[in-house]
């Protein structure tokens, strides 16, 4: 069904893999549309209460494909601009609960992943990182409501507007993260929790799900995150911001 991600399940349990770890799992157009439709499928698996998001191989997620910044113009329509809020609405929608396991580095766009699950653990090793602005682009995917929610809009500011690393204790202390484990107990760790919440009664787990995300989206106005796309349009056809992101991606690659 798939090309870029894993997606298992077994009895009450899920699993949704990044599953490009030589190319650091990034989020391509592909891959953005596969997700949502994990998500969906999962929706249809009747006995699966949680969902293990994951990355396979060493890292979480580099982010949104940067090669995708220097392909063909058709890419910057709005439609193909739209894809990371249709996947992080499907898979925050998604009927079962979602925890991101995370190690090693999550950027960009996958922390807009990472937020639109329901629970977040990282191993200790984890890195962050947002540089959106600095490749003239804003921070889209619905990633600024969802940050504010977690972390507040101060600190939202901060990291979104300078794009500076942060490690796992910062991500855990500013509330992103629930827990920080060991770099070789995040997969047992993860495991223990799924379970526990897969031991529950689903009606209770899924309708707490429901009124927590009914009330964060009424405080924060998450049916904006529509237009978007309309600012990631306007970067790629901007100058100033094309500079910039010319500038960021030949850094990255001395």
């Amino acid at each position: 069904m798939f090309e870029t991600l894993r997606v298992e399940s077994d009895g009450p349990l899920g699993r949704l893999t990044l599953d490009r770890p030589q190319k650091l799992n990034p989020l391509s157009p592909t891959t953005l549309r596969e997700l949502a439709a994990a998500a969906r499928w999962f929706d249809e698996q009747a006995d699966v209460k949680v969902v293990v998001v994951s990355g396979a191989g060493r890292v979480f997620s580099a982010g949104a494909d940067l090669a995708s910044f220097s392909g063909p113009q058709e890419r910057s329509t709005r439609d193909s601009a739209d894809l990371g809020r249709e996947m992080a609405d499907a898979l925050e929608r998604m009927r079962a609960l979602s925890i991101a396991a995370i190690r090693g580095w999550c950027v960009g766009g996958a922390v807009v992943l990472a937020a639109a699950c329901d629970l977040r653990l990282a191993a200790a090793d984890a890195r962050f990182s947002i540089p959106e602005v600095d490749l003239g682009i804003p921070l889209a995917w619905g990633g600024i409501p969802r940050l504010i929610r977690e972390i507040g809009p101060a600190l939202t500011r901060e990291l979104v507007l300078t794009g500076r690393p942060f490690d796992a204790a910062e991500a855990k202390a500013a509330g992103f993260l629930n827990r920080v484990v060991p770099e070789d107990r995040l997969d047992d760790e993860v495991k223990a929790l799924a379970d526990s919440l897969a031991a529950k009664a689903g009606h209770a787990l899924f309708s707490t799900k429901r009124h927590i995300n009914a009330v964060t989206d009424q405080m924060l106005g998450m049916a904006r995150s529509w237009s978007d796309a309309d600012g990631l349009v306007t970067a790629f056809a901007d100058e100033e911001c094309g500079r910039a992101r010319r500038a960021y991606l030949q850094g990255r690659r001395r």
